[in-house]
């Protein structure tokens, strides 16, 4: 699958069981072949999308040789796309077509707008955390994989709670009785962890998070953690009800319980791997990052920070009240990050703020119009959270 010099190539990857997922990539494949480049789709995807492009195998090597991957759909179809974008080193970037759709950077109504920027290469890349992820048993290393969002350690349906012993740097933290355990990245902060109370990190933040979900303890609060320390999780146990039968009244599955590890882990709600009794989750950082591509604008606010984009996201995402701010006039302009609204680039043409990735747009006394509701749960959206097996 190499490319000869000069030849351009983009791999697509789409959510092909939802409708307006397949038309939006069709116009994106078209549009991006009449500009002369070579678009590739997995080979799964190529009979529903029906456009003339190199089909090839998913796996690691898919990306290869691509420049960008373009991926359409909601976060979980981008989650989908990192597996083969990361071990090619190769950026992704979103249009997003699910719910909140924090890793997206585009959205349906701005395709052409985002195909242009991508022909031009008129965008640049950020480098987010990852982490990788060792799972142990009895000193023997049983599983290893990664995560771009967050490593879950959780009971599963039939377990009441679990039991597990947190640790840092290799010494004891604290003893949960809980419903599992989220080791995030800062990307991540915004998907599970964020539901589960952790706090909002800033991408640029190079940090682990140690988030408890519903923990039975006097000291469960999310914790930030250096990113050159190790976290790890130890599961000692489950309880689970089990029947017991009572005379006259049939059984009762409410009384009894029996002890079983019922535990298992996620990484991204897509790998799946499941804990034997006396199983240790080992988290630390990632020794490759995923690659986002971030969409250039016409940014009137000169000197804005590097937060300031994602601080605008979370704003439009969460429909966060910003009525009465008096900042800056030149944040506050049309077309800057800061104003929510379209701007004019150099050349004319016109960016919706949705495909800054800022749903709401702004009235002229500064208060922000609706968006998308944000009520975010796991590491998938609606559309893919049904957790598969990997």
């Amino acid at each position: 699958m190499g490319m000869t010099d000069g030849e351009r190539a983009v791999l697509l990857v789409t959510h092909a069981g939802k409708p307006q997922a397949l038309s939006s990539a069709r116009f994106v494949a078209d549009r991006l072949i009449a500009a002369g480049l070579t678009v590739r789709v997995l080979s799964p995807e190529a009979a529903e999308l029906r456009c003339p492009a190199v089909e090839v195998p998913p796996g690691p090597e898919a990306a290869t040789g691509t420049e960008i991957v373009i991926v359409v759909g909601g976060d979980g179809t981008l989650l989908r796309a990192a597996e083969v974008a990361r071990p090619a080193g190769v950026p992704l970037l979103g249009v997003n077509l699910g719910h909140v759709g924090f890793l997206a950077e585009a959205g349906p109504d701005d395709l052409a707008w985002t195909v242009d920027r991508v022909v031009a290469r008129r965008y640049h890349v950020e480098r987010r955390m990852t982490i990788d992820v060792t799972l142990r048993h009895n000193g023997t290393t049983m599983a290893a994989t990664w995560a771009l969002n967050e490593a879950t350690v959780e009971k599963t349906p039939r377990v009441g709670m679990l039991e597990v012993v947190t640790e840092v740097d290799g010494r004891p933290l604290s003893r949960l009785d809980c419903d599992g355990v989220i080791c995030a990245t800062p990307t991540g902060s915004t998907a599970y962890a964020f539901s589960a109370g952790g706090p909002v990190v800033w991408p640029e933040v190079e940090a682990l998070l140690l988030v408890p979900i519903c923990a039975h303890a006097l000291f469960a609060g999310p914790m930030v953690i250096a990113p050159a320390s190790t976290l790890a999780v130890e599961v000692i146990g489950g309880s689970a009800r089990t029947p017991v039968a009572l005379p006259g009244q049939g059984v009762d599955t409410s009384r009894g319980r029996g002890e079983v590890t019922g535990a298992v882990l996620w990484c991204d709600g897509r790998r799946r791997v499941e804990l034997p009794p006396g199983s240790r989750v080992e988290v630390r950082r990632g020794t490759r990052p995923v690659l986002l591509a971030r969409l250039n604008r016409n940014e009137t606010d000169i000197g804005a920070g590097a937060g300031a984009p994602f601080t605008d996201r979370l704003v439009a995402k969460f429909e966060l009240p910003v009525t009465g701010w008096r900042g800056r006039q030149a944040a506050r302009a049309p077309g800057s990050a800061a104003g929510y609204r379209a701007g004019s680039d150099e050349d004319g043409t016109v960016a919706s703020g949705q495909a800054a990735g800022y749903g709401g747009g702004s009235d002229e006394d500064g208060t922000v119009a609706s968006g998308q509701a944000a009520s975010y749960g796991g590491g998938s959206d609606n559309e893919e959270a049904s957790r598969a097996d990997a």
